[in-house]
């Protein structure tokens, strides 16, 4: 019996099978006090990797740095310019004229964010929201630039009430007779929905309604299952469940095949005595897992096969923000260039991140739980969880047909080797645990058993 008819989630191969697909970007914001030089911040977008980068404006001395770089850039057309586009043609052609058409092809412009969370933030402007989109891609077809520059505007997960379950959720009601032309308007022209997803907003204000493990992409503990009860879809992380509440929202409106790009995730590093969420030790279990769980191109729960490319939240911290202190305080690197938190924008699967502290240490199966149990689990370390699985394809080293413990062992091994740096754990919802026996055989060498993952390919 082929593996594949067991265990279907071995389709995700972390490393081996990568896939072009999804991207993990970078956003810039303004509320800086001691905003390096346009030069400087390319310099360490460079030195990151960072290939793709979203300004929350047009700034020109940004757009010059980033020309011939090869960097793909989204520029943003501000809610205080909103009105004056939304309301006027040809103040839509000469924004796209002075903001875009005159950087292009230097600067690889390829998105226009339009406002930024209108309806939840500035619902005066609501009105003029679809208009400003249609201007704008008139003139970028009067420019001959609309194939290569997409047109959409963000939106908060303010505009969906309910979000949990994702099955059930919907677009405030309010806002139907926006929400119909602006996804008309993004269907017709190939463009994707734009959401700001930050399940820190949503773990503080949930009060406990769901673990801190969940919001930062963790294993949950056997009784902190969290599933849609219609679907029977398990949510291994409550990014995925935002993203999938976006996509029902629009299946509600009788919208499909319109993709989500998560125009904002990110944690504060730092917060207030009444913000204990906010540290550095979450920020970086986050925003690693995030990376991580993007870049493994494996969807949602709901849309396995729709990659959501993601730009984190944010460059620097913004100390002119409002509002609490983990407001100014989300930022990965201080303005003096130097880190707030090691964080790789590479495929993190790809690392060797074995820890010394773990040879001779090894993460196995349970062999006492149930088949289902071990599926699931399985499902999600060589999906979401991004192990390199790779080795445990048929015809491979670590393979075994009918032994799913086994299979399951190797993979859960894996993940724990790669991540336990950065918090990963050898639980599983309780299928999985440490073990001093090394379950290494003939070729099928286990991470830990000389201080450095199985060579598989990789």
């Amino acid at each position: 019996m082929l593996l594949y008819l067991i265990f279907p989630c071995i389709k995700y191969v972390a490393v081996s099978c990568s896939i072009v697909g999804a991207f993990v970007g970078i956003n810039i914001g303004t509320g800086v006090s001691d905003l390096p030089s346009a030069s400087d911040i390319v310099s360490t977008l460079k030195t990151m990797k960072i290939q793709h980068v979203r300004l929350v404006d047009s700034d020109h001395q940004m757009l010059v740095a980033l020309a011939n770089t090869g960097i793909e850039v989204m520029v943003g057309v501000p809610n205080d310019q909103l009105l004056r586009v939304g309301q006027s043609r040809p103040a839509a052609v000469d924004w796209v004229n002075k903001n875009v058409a005159a950087y292009i092809p230097a600067t690889n412009i390829t998105y226009i964010a339009v406002g930024d969370e209108v309806l939840t933030s500035l619902p005066n402007a609501a009105l003029v929201l679809v208009p400003a989109l249609q201007f704008l891609q008139s003139a970028l077809l009067a420019a001959n630039l609309n194939t290569q520059v997409k047109l959409s505007s963000p939106h908060s997960m303010d505009m969906i009430p309910k979000a949990f379950p994702p099955s059930t959720a919907t677009f405030n009601s309010t806002w139907s007779s926006v929400m119909l032309p602006y996804l008309q308007f993004l269907k017709s022209t190939g463009s994707s929905f734009m959401l700001n997803a930050q399940p820190y907003y949503s773990y503080v204000g949930g009060q406990g309604v769901f673990p801190l493990e969940y919001a930062l992409f963790r294993s949950l503990n056997p009784n902190s299952q969290v599933a849609d009860p219609n679907t029977n879809l398990f949510y291994t992380n409550m990014f995925d469940a935002m993203v999938d509440a976006a996509y029902n929202s629009m299946k509600a409106m009788n919208f499909t095949n319109i993709s989500v790009i998560v125009t904002a995730s990110g944690w504060p590093w730092r917060g207030g005595r009444n913000e204990p969420a906010a540290d550095v030790d979450n920020a970086l279990a986050y925003n690693t897992n995030l990376i991580r769980h993007v870049l493994n191109n494996s969807g949602t729960p709901s849309q396995p096969d729709n990659q959501v490319s993601t730009y984190l939240f944010e460059l620097f911290n913004e100390d002119r923000r409002a509002g609490p202190v983990s407001e100014q305080n989300w930022g990965i690197m201080f303005t003096n260039a130097s880190a707030v938190y090691s964080l790789t924008f590479e495929d993190v699967a790809t690392n060797n991140t074995d820890s010394p502290a773990l040879r001779g240490m090894f993460c196995v199966a349970n062999s006492s739980a149930t088949h289902s149990a071990l599926k699931q689990s399985l499902d999600w370390v060589c999906g979401p969880g991004s192990a390199n699985c790779s080795a445990i394809q048929p015809g491979q080293q670590c393979y075994k047909a009918d032994d799913i413990v086994a299979v399951a062992s190797y993979a859960f091994n894996d993940y724990y080797h790669r991540t336990q740096a950065s918090g990963g754990t050898c639980n599983f919802n309780g299928t999985a645990t440490i073990s001093s026996t090394d379950p290494s055989h003939g070729s099928c060498v286990f991470a830990g058993r000389f201080g450095s993952t199985c060579s598989n390919g990789a």
